[in-house]
């Protein structure tokens, strides 16, 4: 063999500097994949501590504590001309039934200030819950019935362990006398924890026992139904139009990077928009569904379009060929061929686009969505919350119930988020097409 083909041989794949470099890159290789393993490990650590910090604060949300009490619904209170009117049966003092009742449970409580923090461990709601008890059944005027009770706040707080009773009594919210009336009761089987169905069917409450998130939904979902009208159709009529009809001239080039701009905007500034339009100009409701809906619109059309103007762009110029060659217009090709099949990531960009919607918040507090509202809404000009505005709302009060409220409610924002895009993954396996 010769010293040329020696050589050769040497710098071969079978050289010991081709060996060193092929080690060097597979070690290269091993470091990157360690690396992308670990990123994972600590997104996945991060979203699990998150999780299970929400889930162990809010989870308690779900149950509420409360009182068998038996009530003795007095004529006297309720009706003392026995007219069984509706408008005397609401006006009545339903707070003086559960003194009465507390009185006669706690006999030996005899001092005003006691007396006063005995009322205080049923909620201020449980007058609610007796008038709407005796508005449905008024047959209950003059008997006397076990009615469970709704326990005020700090006796729920209690019940559920956040307050120990093992620490001095100035250091904690349940005094010595509160504890000895709770064991008292407990003794009896009279304290029960029970599924807290108000926390899902009532509104907002300045009363953290009896508050819920009921008026938020109804809000949310006014609010994304008025943005899904308005920023569907208008995002992809103009997808359609910039992928298959615009002309490539200077004006589609601005308009095409003002899209994209728009999209990396922070949404307080779609906030000021919507509060600089449609109320100072356009003199919507504040704090309305509508207007929010509107806000929120502008500020998810350009995900919309960006995702639309992605799918159509992914739909093969076969199909625009072989309709067009037997005789289709080009708006029949657009309408019949290239949106049907573009549908499922059209769809999909829209699903996360109001998924980013639902979770906003600043754009809502800049048109007076943050405002206390106890009534549902009934329609979309009625005053309203969003479940973003809701959270925020309540994390900024210093009851410590309100602490399990917020958590509660994001786990219910966060099944939300989780439903719709899960609903997006599942219309794009079931619709997609390969090419």
């Amino acid at each position: 063999m010769t010293d040329t083909a020696q050589t050769e041989k040497n710098a071969g794949w079978g050289s010991k500097e081709s060996r060193a470099k092929l080690a060097k890159r597979h070690r290269s290789e091993k470091i990157f994949k360690s690396l992308g393993l670990g990123a994972i490990i600590i997104a996945l650590c991060m979203l699990t501590t998150l999780i299970v910090s929400i889930t162990s604060k809010g989870y308690t949300a779900f149950v509420q504590t409360r009182f068998d009490i038996e009530i003795t619904f007095s004529t006297d209170i309720l009706d003392p001309e026995k007219t069984n009117d509706p408008e005397v049966l609401r006006a009545a003092s339903y707070g003086s039934l559960v003194r009465n009742a507390l009185r006669s449970e706690f006999p030996d409580v005899k001092s005003r200030k006691e007396l006063r923090a005995l009322f205080g461990i049923i909620s201020k709601g449980a007058n609610v819950q007796l008038r709407k008890l005796v508005m449905e059944t008024p047959e209950l005027i003059g008997t006397t019935k076990t009615v469970s009770l709704i326990a005020s706040d700090d006796m729920d707080m209690f019940n559920k362990g956040y307050i120990e009773r093992d620490i001095p009594q100035d250091d904690r919210r349940v005094k010595d006398n509160e504890i000895r009336w709770f064991d008292q009761l407990d003794s009896k089987g009279a304290v029960k924890t029970v599924f807290n169905s108000g926390f899902f069917t009532s509104g907002d409450s300045g009363e953290p026992e009896i508050a819920g998130i009921w008026g938020a939904a109804v809000g949310s979902f006014y609010t994304l139904l008025i943005t899904f009208v308005i920023a569907f159709p208008i995002g992809v009529m103009t997808a359609i139009y910039l992928e298959e009809f615009a002309p490539q001239n200077k004006l589609t080039d601005i308009i095409e990077v003002n899209i994209n701009n728009l999209a990396a905007v922070p949404s307080i500034v779609f906030g000021l928009l919507g509060l600089a339009l449609f109320l100072n100009v356009a003199h919507l409701p504040r704090s309305a569904p509508l207007v929010g809906g509107l806000t929120l619109a502008l500020m998810t059309l350009p995900t919309i379009i960006i995702a639309a103007r992605a799918a159509i762009r992914a739909i093969p110029d076969s199909i625009r060929s072989a309709a067009l060659g037997l005789g289709a217009s080009r708006q029949q090709t657009a309408f019949h061929h290239v949106l049907p099949l573009s549908m499922p990531g059209i769809l999909t960009g829209t699903i996360i686009g109001l998924s980013q919607a639902l979770g906003e918040t600043a754009p809502l507090l800049m048109i007076g969505m943050v405002a206390f509202i106890v009534d549902i809404p009934g329609s979309v000009t009625d005053p309203a919350t969003v479940l973003p505005v809701q959270v925020f709302l309540w994390a900024d009060s210093p009851e410590r119930a309100f602490v399990e409220k917020t958590s509660g409610a994001i786990m219910v924002l966060l099944g939300f988020l989780v439903i719709m895009n899960a609903l997006a993954v599942l219309l794009r396996k079931k619709f997609e097409r390969r090419w």
